[in-house]
């Protein structure tokens, strides 16, 4: 497993990452969410050895990142933002090199390049200089690498940044597949990648820890978390918001009501747990016709807001 314990790096008199710890345990996905400068990629960088820190300790495997750094990084597979990689190579060279550098050869090297390949689905590229591949191509080689020596350790980088929503699904899926008896940990400031990806969410702010938690559990911490959600098809031009807002919270356990584009939000005060059933027959009641009607889990982007502005200000 991972033990981190008190890390910290300064950069002179500026502190970048502050007294964080936490230990993981194969099979979790850890989403490390911040916003920008909160101190993620420094951490990264701390963990796979890139970067010394200036105090506290990392445990990768029971083998200490500083003190014994070729071991631990022996069972992390990296993937650093923007998935660099040497762009006049092809992407069969540069996994053969990569492969070589970490000490593998003959039979052993042309099966994990093939299980590679194989895995991250990169035969059609595989003689393309990558200079000339798409983006989504590139993470693609990325990944491969990471994952060549089949590491116990996933790091990622930002690892869907700036591809489009196929390639982004495509990404997801892949390192979801990876994670069954492996640590993944992604950094990242995409909050739908934590909803889609992670079983763990670890929220960065000015360098702390400022939550750690499961996404579900996060949501809960939103205002919107049992709100129910009503969209909007058509309401009579004569019934004003006044009107409405007045018949919602005639309704037990409205907290209050907001109006969004399209739809109509009614905050729960968590007392009422028909609230749904009840919102539904007012609706019918007053003949309004409606799209759709139903409950919210809550709103990460809120959650995010409320724990790092302070912080990061």
């Amino acid at each position: 497993m991972i033990e981190v314990s008190h890390l910290t790096k300064r950069f002179g008199d500026f502190t970048a990452v502050d007294d964080v710890s936490f230990s993981l345990a194969p099979g979790e996905i850890l989403g490390v969410l911040g916003p920008n400068g909160a101190g993620k990629s420094t951490t990264m960088k701390m963990l796979t050895g890139f970067l010394a820190a200036t105090g506290g300790t990392v445990s990768i495997w029971g083998c200490d990142i500083n003190e014994d750094r070729l071991s631990a990084q022996s069972h992390i597979g990296y993937l650093p933002e923007g998935a660099p990689a040497y762009d006049e190579m092809t992407p069969l060279g540069y996994l053969k090199f990569i492969a070589e550098a970490r000490g593998l050869s003959g039979v052993s090297l042309d099966a994990a390049v093939l299980r590679a390949v194989e895995t991250m689905s990169l035969e059609k590229v595989l003689n393309q200089r990558i200079e000339t591949l798409s983006k989504g191509f590139k993470r693609r080689v990325g990944m491969a690498q990471a994952i060549l020596h089949d590491p116990d350790v996933l790091i990622l980088d930002e690892p869907t940044d700036g591809l489009d929503p196929n390639q982004k699904h495509q990404v997801r899926e892949m390192i979801k597949g990876l994670s069954k008896d492996k640590i993944v940990i992604i950094s990242t400031h995409i909050l739908e990648e934590v909803s889609a990806v992670c079983n763990r969410v670890m929220v960065l702010a000015g360098g702390k820890i400022v939550s750690d938690s499961t996404p579900e559990d996060l949501r809960k911490r939103s205002r919107f978390h049992g709100a129910v959600v009503i969209e909007v098809q058509d309401f009579d031009k004569n019934l004003d918001q006044n009107t409405m807002t007045k018949h919602f919270f005639a309704l037990a356990g409205v907290n209050d009501v907001l109006f969004e584009e399209g739809r109509i939000v009614l905050l729960s005060n968590g007392q009422n747990d028909e609230l749904l059933q009840d919102a539904m027959s007012l609706c019918r009641d007053q003949d309004w016709q409606i799209n759709g009607l139903y409950r919210e889990t809550g709103r990460l982007d809120e959650v995010f807001r409320d724990l790092t502005e302070g912080e990061s200000r």
